[in-house]
């Protein structure tokens, strides 16, 4: 089965148009939700004379990912395998799931959960996004996609990004990135001047600090979060999806009225980009599966942060769609892959450190993006 599919974590045209973008069963990488699309994944828009946007529709390099048989899980890793395939994995027994902690995790999610917004000059051939983000960590750490994160890198190109909340969204906070996989950017580096770009997911996650307020309401001492989860979901298990999806909202709308997406739903498939890890989590057709939501969350009944949305199709009704995400046991593992470290010494550490470790390294990552720019 072909899992290339669309991003979708961009907002549509905030003034004059949006795109979002997402990833999908055939899918295709978005930097934004994107009104009318076929993908999911950032919204590409345009915004008064501050941004300009357009939409993406070219795939990305990311592998192709086919179905094969596996058997139990061992500790997963990352893989840049062009495989993707069900499986059937044994994790540790938990306590069955009630109605009543399902609907505790949805209500902290709901709290965790952001919108992120990135304008772009006027006269590139780049395109304003919105997507969304979690809070992982109460010290303010967020997990989005990368497809949308790369943005982050290209201030110096002034571009200039948000994170909002709330309901509707709203300006809140600004961030600075802490983590973004070098293996996405190299595979990927092309896609932010394309309008339709497409992967399967892999590798496509990233990590943000809140560093200031942006309004007169100064930082709280602790922010409402999700803790990753360390086993992945099965088949079957109820799981709570949000995001802020924006495919169907105008360019003003997406500016002053963005509401959050809460769907209760499940896991449809199971799926691996090695041999016996469940590293992707199919969740079918919802009203999450639209432009905007990459980077959403998915939680289990257990207050913990079961994956990230990266793809979905985006055409037809939503009840018909296909939205996919990345599991945060991949997340973990992929993280230890590239690094080294595990990712629990990145979360425990202050955010100011975090930053200041990672700076060093962005220069050599925005040079792997603007090699592609005009």
């Amino acid at each position: 089965m072909n899992r290339f599919g669309p991003y979708v974590g961009v907002a549509a045209a905030l003034f004059v148009g949006v795109f979002i973008a997402n990833f999908f069963d055939t899918r295709t990488m978005l930097p934004a939700p994107m009104v009318n699309t076929s993908t999911i994944s950032p919204m590409f828009f345009e915004i008064s004379s501050e941004v300009s946007g357009v939409t993406a529709t070219s795939s990305l390099t990311t592998p192709v990912a086919k179905k094969k048989a596996a058997t139990s899980a061992s500790a997963p890793t990352a893989s840049s395998s062009s495989t993707f395939a069900p499986v059937s994995v044994q994790i540790p027994a938990r306590a069955p799931v009630n109605a009543i902690a399902l609907d505790a995790s949805a209500a902290v999610l709901r709290s965790a959960l952001v919108n992120i917004i990135c304008y772009v000059p006027e006269g590139t051939r780049l395109h304003s996004i919105s997507g969304s983000g979690v809070f992982i960590d109460a010290k303010g750490i967020i997990l989005t996609n990368a497809h949308i994160a790369q943005y982050f890198l290209l201030a110096n190109r002034n571009v200039s990004c948000t994170i909002r909340s709330g309901s509707p969204a709203t300006k809140s906070y600004s961030a600075a990135l802490i983590y973004i996989p070098r293996a996405w950017l190299q595979a990927n580096a092309s896609a932010l001047t394309q309008t339709a770009p497409s992967g399967t997911g892999e590798y496509d996650f990233a990590l943000l600090a809140v560093t200031k307020s942006v309004t007169v309401t100064a930082l709280p001492t602790q922010f409402p979060s999700l803790p990753l989860a360390q086993t992945p979901p099965q088949k079957d298990t109820p799981v709570i999806i949000a995001s802020y999806g924006a495919q169907f909202l105008n360019s003003s709308q997406i500016q002053s009225a963005l509401f959050p997406t809460i769907v209760f739903g499940s896991v449809k498939d199971v799926f691996t980009f090695a041999k016996n890890t469940i590293d992707v989590i199919a969740l079918g057709g919802s009203a999450a599966a639209q432009e905007g939501s990459s980077g959403g969350g998915v939680a289990n009944a257990f207050g913990e942060l079961a994956g990230t949305i990266t793809t979905s199709t985006i055409e037809g009704d939503t009840s018909t769609r296909s939205l996919s995400a990345i599991t945060a046991s991949y997340i973990r593992a992929a993280y230890a892959s590239e690094t080294g470290k595990a990712l629990d010494l990145l979360l425990t550490q202050p955010t100011s450190v975090s930053i200041a470790d990672f700076a060093p390294q962005i220069p050599e990552l925005e040079s792997i993006l603007t090699a592609h720019l005009p």
